[in-house]
């Protein structure tokens, strides 16, 4: 039976388990912000290693399956669709045609050299597809936007999760070094800040040290970046079959194939997010619901990063732990030598 169509009283177990990680996740955040004045690491990253160390100390039984499973796929697919409400084609379109086209050409180049990257240093296909994903894309969000659609595990969602949380707080805290030792303008740091750091807030707190303009720009470079999540699922969905290990092809298989693929041609949660972010561009989405649609969103999301984090063998990771490190760091610089790259023949002011 599927978990869309279990009894709901089965979830219920395993989606409290998950909220208590959650909880847990949210008040390590805030004693991060009392203590130190900031939170280094996100709540959602927070969720994934709670969830890891409950799990390492304790396995959870059959009863609590049916409800990881749920908080794991289905919530994560509803956070996902609602982040698009956060999408504006307006708002994008401000950046002007040439910084638009080259933030999509650096993540068109970014991601088969990352996944090329990954497959050279020995990592899984599909562990290689969320690294490439979250580097050239959106750190995390990418990463928990694509597991659904190839089929990830939650092994490979959450090694690459902690090795691009960790690549991340060093990026945020060694870019403004970056962008000083280069000489870079306010405009060319943060289009930079745009086209590396992973999450929004992120780039804010990369972008800070250098003013306002460094701000604005890296914000609306890294909205393109987090727009081409759409195109880039769907694509996947497309090749999902292709990321099978050691399956020789056969004859009579191939029917089945094509009926998979088209069935993944357009999942649903990306068509909510593409219709979101449409109703968004269209005016149609009010002012007053865009930070509650954030929120729920957030929430959402670090409830599965939670059960992601439960469902997860520590050994596993740890037997990852110095491939995903290196993959992930070569092809965080491989995209910084790109989006300098793009700088630099734009040149931007």
């Amino acid at each position: 039976m599927s978990n869309a169509t279990r009894p709901p009283l089965t979830i219920l177990p395993g989606l409290a388990l998950c909220g208590a990680v959650a909880a847990a996740a949210y008040a390590a955040d805030a004693l991060e912000t009392r203590f130190f004045g900031r939170a280094w690491l996100e709540t959602l990253v927070l969720a994934i290693l709670v969830g890891t160390a409950v799990r390492t100390l304790w396995a959870p039984g059959a009863r609590f399956k049916a409800g990881l499973d749920f908080g794991a796929k289905q919530m994560l697919e509803i956070a996902v669709a609602l982040l698009g409400v956060s999408v504006s084609f307006r708002t994008i379109a401000a950046v002007g045609p040439g910084l638009l086209c080259g933030i999509v050409g650096v993540v068109v180049v970014a991601i088969p050299t990352s996944f090329a990257i990954c497959r050279l240093l020995g990592l899984p296909k599909r562990m290689a597809v969320l690294v490439a994903c979250g580097n050239s894309i959106c750190g995390n969000s990418a990463i928990a936007a694509v597991a659904p659609t190839i089929g990830a595990d939650g092994d490979d969602v959450a090694a690459s999760i902690a090795f691009t949380a960790v690549l991340g707080v060093l990026v945020v805290l060694g870019l403004p070094l970056l962008g000083v030792a280069l000489g870079l303008s306010p405009l060319r740091f943060g289009a930079l800040a745009g086209l590396t750091v992973y999450a929004v807030p992120q780039v804010l707190a990369a972008a800070a040290p250098v003013g306002p303009a460094a701000i604005q720009i890296g914000t609306l470079v890294k909205l393109v970046r987090v727009l081409m999540l759409g195109p880039v699922v769907l694509a996947l969905s497309l090749l999902a079959g292709r990321l099978d290990e050691a399956r020789p092809p056969q004859a009579a298989a191939r029917p089945q194939a094509r009926r998979i693929a088209v069935h993944r041609m357009v999942p649903p949660f990306i068509v909510a997010f593409l219709g979101f972010a449409a109703l968004r561009s269209l005016g149609l989405v009010p002012a007053t619901a865009l930070a509650p649609a954030a929120a729920v969103a957030d929430a959402l999301t670090i409830v599965a990063m939670a059960a992601l984090g439960l469902g997860v063998d520590v050994r596993i990771v740890a037997r990852a732990g110095l491939r995903v490190t290196a993959a992930v760091t070569l092809s965080l610089v491989a995209l910084g030598a790109l989006s300098l790259g793009l700088i630099a023949a734009l040149g931007l002011a």
